[in-house]
Order: structure tokens, then sequence, then C-alpha cells
């Protein structure tokens, strides 16, 4: 048998039930394991699983999925965490209604009183009956899920205005559109609220301009909707060889050696872009606070320190955040991160999004001569 198994999201391999459940099917057949997802990617560095699970490949749980199918799996395994089994139930509803009848089972919240087994298609009902009671976990089938689904969430359409209710939310969590903080939820119940594809409300919530005004328009049918923490665990982070990670890329040689006479410097405004992509860089500027929180504690494994640019409006996305020697973090007045670090891709990068310079403390310098030049106030962080 071809068991392909999809693991979501940091907390299923955190709680160290991501490679307990591949043991246990691995006595069924032969395995492949593959994950999307950034926070994720660390969680598996960190658990030193990436022999095991394929982190070269930025993909969303549905287009592993679909890749699997298309690889011939006999069956595919999703695995999640979620906060809640309703929040766990909707995002697998979600993820299977995008691929074609795929022949899934989802594991969610294993070792958790709500935990369960969901038969996502009738004829895998007697292999999931077997998962569950090995799990000791409820087994359901994807018509209840659906049952509990529908009416909690979902999308309605009213003209130009898209509603988007959001299943499983908690008062005092952030509420993230595909990566970036767009407001913070007052209530249990969270309704989003689009006008021509931009964000204009949350409904039992409070809306984050600044995150909106970076998200841009969007399609809230199809975006990415998480809250709460991005990574809720406490972990002791794992230093890695740039080199050992991520066997479809290549690193160049100059980037490796020790003495080098040109060092690679990358710019990055979007906490939602594949910041992974920058594990061959000397240095990475950053802006916004988020951006940077995230940034920082996933280069910190490679090593790597930042030029933060923030302006002190911090949402807290990870328990706790780590950042590599020599980094430095700029604060500025409100409001004007997103205006310096304009300022400073124009200057200090020319308009170009990774640039080659000879000397990486006399670059840090001359981008804090840039913000100084300004008239601004800011302190610095080391």
């Amino acid at each position: 048998m071809k068991i392909g198994i999809v693991v979501h999201g940091p907390g299923i391999v955190d709680s160290g039930w991501a490679k307990r459940i591949m043991e246990i099917l691995s006595n069924h057949g032969d395995i492949k394991a593959r994950l999307g997802g950034t926070m994720g990617r660390t969680a598996v560095i960190d658990a030193c699983m990436e022999d095991s699970i394929d982190i070269s490949r930025k993909l969303l749980p549905s287009q592993s999925i679909n890749t699997f199918m298309d690889e011939g799996m006999d069956v595919i395994f999703l695995l999640n965490y979620g906060k809640s089994s309703l929040t766990g139930h909707a995002f697998g509803y979600k993820v299977q209604k995008k691929c074609h009848n795929p022949s899934l089972i989802q594991i969610e919240r294993p070792g958790e009183l709500d935990g369960t087994v969901v038969s996502w298609l009738p004829d895998l009902n007697e292999f999931a009956d077997f998962m569950a009671k090995e799990l000791n976990l409820k087994l359901l089938t994807g018509e209840q899920i659906k049952d509990e689904i529908i009416g909690i969430t979902g999308l309605s359409q009213e003209g130009f205005i898209t509603l988007r209710k959001i299943a499983g939310v908690s008062p005092r969590e952030n509420i993230f559109i595909n990566g970036i903080v767009v407001g913070r939820s007052t209530s249990s119940e969270v309704i989003l609220v689009a006008e021509n594809g931009i964000i204009t409300d949350i409904k039992g919530g409070i809306l984050k301009k600044h995150g909106v005004d970076k998200l841009g328009v969007i399609d809230l049918n199809t975006a990415v909707v998480k809250t709460g923490l991005l990574r809720k665990a406490v972990v002791e982070p794992r230093i890695m060889d740039k080199k050992s990670l991520f066997k479809d890329d290549e690193i160049k040689s100059e980037n490796t050696e020790k003495n080098k006479s040109k060092y690679k410097v990358a710019y990055l405004s979007h906490a939602a872009e594949d910041i992974y992509k920058l594990k061959d860089t000397d240095l990475v500027v950053t802006v916004g606070d988020d951006t940077t929180l995230v940034a920082a504690d996933i280069l910190y494994r490679f090593n790597i320190p930042i030029f933060g640019i923030t302006d002190g409006d911090l949402d807290k996305v990870v328990e706790k955040g780590f950042k590599s020697n020599k980094s430095i973090i700029v604060e500025l007045e409100s409001g004007w991160d997103d205006i310096i670090g304009e300022k400073i891709f124009l200057e200090g990068f020319k308009g170009k999004e990774t640039i080659e310079i000879e000397n990486i403390e006399n670059f840090k310098s001359e981008l804090l001569q840039i913000i100084s030049n300004t008239g601004q106030g800011f302190k610095i962080i080391h």
C-alpha cells in the first residue's frame, strides 16, 4: 500500500504525534510525507525530521494532497492539531473540498479528549476505524463533519460585499489572512467583511488598518485565515547547516565560504513570503513588527542576522521568538516603519530585492544614516 501523509502546522510536530503516527502507518505500507506552511517547516527542523518529512517546497495542504493523488497514493492522511475539534474539522472540510474526491483520512488533535479520526470517503471507513482504535480517538465520517460545519462557518455574497464566518475563535486572538495580522477578536463570533476584495470590517473583532493595507486586494473565498498564535510550543531552536536542507536547492560556494569578498543581503517586507528562500543570505532587512518577529525566529535556525524596521505595533504571533547575534532592531514612531522601509528599499537596495555588498557592518551604518536623514526619532534594540 502506498500511503501519503500531509503534515499541517507546527502543533502536530511539536506534540510528537506526527512522528508516532508515521511510525504506525509505516507498518501498513510505504509512506511518503510532505509538509506545507512556514512555521510547520520550523517545527520539522527543530524536531530533526527533515529527512522523513519533505519541506523542500512551500505547498498548501490541498496542493500536497493533489500531488499525492497524482503520484498514485492508495490513501492520504492529513495530520493536523487545530485549536479545537471545530477549527480542525472546518479546516479539513475546506481542504478536501478543494481536492477532487481525495482518498483522505484526517487525524485531528490526537491525544486530546476531543481528538478524532475523520474518514472523508466511505471506502476508507475500515482503515480509519483501525487508526481511531489504535490512537484511542473518536471516529467520524465526512458526512457527520459536513453537518457540523455547515451553518457554523462559511461564505455569503451580498453584491460587492463578501462575508466569511470564522469558526472556533476565542476573544483576544490575532486574526491572520494570508499570513498577515489584520485584526484581533473581541468575541467568539467573528465575521470578516470584504468590499471589492478589501477587508473593511471585522464583526466581533477590531480591524488593524495597517495590516489591511499590507494585505491589499484578496479573494476572501480562497484566502487562508488563521487565528491565535502561529506556534504555541516553547521549543529549543535548532541551528542548521545551511547546506543540509532543501534538496531541490543548491547554495553557491561563494555564499558558504568563511572569508568572502561579497555578502548577500535581502529585503523582506511581507511576513507571508517564503522566508526559507533567504537561507543562503548573510543579512536580511525586514520591515514591520510581525514580519521582523517571524523572520528573525526562522532565520535564527540558519544563524542569519536581521536588520529589523519596526514601529512598536507588535502582535504576538509566536509564544517565544529568537534572533541571531549581530541582529539590530530599529524602532520608529508609530506608522513610520513602511515609510522608512520604502526609503531604504529605494536608496539602500536601489529598488532590488537582493543585493551584494562588501561589508555588512558598513551597510548597517548606511541604513542607519538613511533613517537618520529623515529626521525621524528612533531607538536601536540589539
